[in-house]
């Protein structure tokens, strides 16, 4: 697939890296870019992607929206922005929910509004230590979306997310990782080196096991405990019919490293 705002590729051991491509324009999104994201993430699946590394070129990670591509005079009628969230930001959101991998986001810069938010839909963020999280929405009059404010209360607790949200201060990837907002801060030379190792180590793992425990986990924030003890029992009955676990179980009683095939 040729992409011009995107690079994505996706190697024989079930890599897929998806890196965004506009670092001119911080990587901002215009509805090009969306709609390359959008593409490259439904060929993940069918070309068996065991694992996804999400992360950008140049000195920042993503500036949520590109103002420029809907920008507002101000002899302008009011712009419909709930329709840009409903069309390309909230699917682009719950896809990254709900593959059934595991995804790492590999933070290199600024990740601001919608583009930290998108970091933190990933499951395990990795940021070099001279980026940073900003929810800059406040400063132009507007709401965190794309999961920021479900993120959020969930990840830091309500006092900081509302001080997050209504302060719109930047907050450093090494503040961001004691307060337990994202995985593991990493000196800016160890950042890519990290993720794909990372990725390595997770595209050899029970592919099926791993998208069953993201699951449960990401359920668990509306459930209670009976409906997340019932989960939790239906997903173990599924883990229990896969390769993976007759092989895991095999290796282990044959004291051998085992072959997991993600299935």
């Amino acid at each position: 697939m040729d992409f011009e705002t995107i690079e994505f590729r996706q190697d024989a051991n079930g890599i897929a890296t998806l890196a965004f491509n506009r670092p001119d324009r911080l990587n901002s999104f215009n509805e090009q870019m969306h709609r390359e994201v959008r593409e490259a993430l439904s060929s993940l699946q069918q070309n068996g992607a065991r694992v996804l590394l999400l992360t950008a070129n140049g000195r920042g990670f993503c500036a949520g929206q590109d103002l420029s591509d809907r920008n507002v005079a101000p002899s302008d009628d009011a712009p419909d922005l709930g329709y840009s969230i409903e069309t390309f930001y909230n699917p682009l959101i719950r896809t990254l929910s709900a593959l059934p991998m595991p995804v790492i986001c590999a933070v290199n810069g600024v990740a601001a509004g919608a583009g930290a938010n998108i970091a933190l839909a990933c499951d395990l963020v990795i940021a070099a230590r001279s980026a940073s999280f900003t929810q800059a929405f406040a400063k132009i009059g507007l709401v965190p979306d794309s999961g920021g404010t479900w993120q959020l209360p969930r990840l830091v607790g309500m006092a900081r997310a509302k001080g997050l949200a209504m302060l719109a201060d930047k907050l450093s990837a090494e503040q961001a990782e004691q307060w337990g907002l994202i995985w593991r801060c990493v000196d800016d030379s160890a950042l890519m080196d990290t993720a794909n190792q990372l990725a390595e180590h997770l595209a050899v793992q029970p592919t099926q096991g791993l998208a069953l425990i993201k699951q449960a986990l990401n359920a668990s924030a509306a459930n209670s405990l009976d409906e997340q003890l019932d989960l939790e029992r239906d997903l173990q009955r599924q883990a229990g019919r896969t390769e993976d676990y007759k092989e895991g179980v095999s290796a282990f009683m044959e004291k051998r490293t085992p072959a997991f095939k993600g299935r």
